[in-house]
């Protein structure tokens, strides 16, 4: 099986919500479109310092994480960052590598997504379970 990929869209949610009280106008959000590979591996979205300046994204603290050569290095944790795939929408915090770094989407936000990996065509699709809108996983909680 070769590498997965996903064309994603990728919109500053500060913008959205700045936009939603009237503060900016719609075409002024930022947005950029990414090929990023799918990585099971990672934990959170991994964008690179080009995209968080596009985005003009805060920062909002910093992380250890553990590259794939098994090095940790501490990492910029910035947001709130929007990513779009077909008809599925997730908000979430990215991890910021160095340079122009390859654009990496974890774990977290491909289940919040809810995706399912398509190697034959090396992509990811929207669940077929579930095609008209994500469906998370969700424990009752037990009300006395």
């Amino acid at each position: 099986m070769g590498l997965i990929y996903a064309d994603l869209e990728l919109v500053s949610a500060g913008d959205i919500e700045l936009e939603r009280k009237g503060h900016i106008n719609k075409k002024d959000i930022k947005r950029e479109m990414v090929t990023a590979l799918v990585d099971s591996g990672a934990y959170m979205m991994c964008i690179n310092e080009h995209i968080k300046t596009q985005l003009d994204l805060a920062h909002i603290s910093f992380t250890e994480g553990e590259l794939a050569n098994g090095t940790i290095q501490k990492m910029e944790v910035v947001g709130p960052l929007r990513i779009n795939f077909k008809n599925r929408t997730t908000n979430c915090n990215a991890v910021v590598l160095p340079g122009q770094s390859e654009v990496l989407l974890g774990a977290i936000p491909m289940e919040d997504l809810d995706v399912v990996l398509v190697p034959k065509l090396q992509t990811i699709d929207v669940n077929p379970d579930s095609p008209y809108m994500a469906k998370k996983k969700i424990k009752r909680a037990i009300i006395k």
